[in-house]
């Protein structure tokens, strides 16, 4: 596969661009659709990211003209961005798939409770 360093956007974080240039590589990512999706998905990480600093920095509680406390006004665009870039992997079927198997395992208590290395 041709390298696509000329597709990264310049204008997303030294981040973003690397997450850019290793999702396109590792998954194949590089038709015009899939390469939009993912460009936007990562400028809504960049907000996120960003929205997280400056709430990092001012608290999550701001006081208002009246002195009383109330969220961040970021709050929401932290969690909208949020969304937008977990909503962009998922268009590109890049979804986070569990590590193991979902439930409870198999077997009787007693043969878990073997395999259980209770040290």
């Amino acid at each position: 596969m041709e390298k696509r360093n000329q597709a990264i956007p310049k204008h997303l974080s030294a981040e973003a661009r690397r997450m850019f240039e290793s999702l396109c590589a590792e998954y194949g990512i590089a038709d015009t659709a899939g390469l939009r999706v993912l460009r936007t998905s990562l400028e809504a990480w960049d907000r996120c990211q960003s929205a997280r600093r400056q709430i990092d920095q001012d608290g999550m509680v701001v006081k208002d003209k009246f002195g009383q406390l109330k969220p961040h006004p970021l709050l929401p665009t932290e969690r909208d961005a949020r969304s937008a870039f977990l909503a962009g992997l998922k268009a590109l079927n890049l979804d986070v798939e569990p590590i193991g198997p979902i439930g409870r395992p198999r077997g009787s208590a007693a043969q878990i409770q073997e395999e259980i290395p209770w040290n």
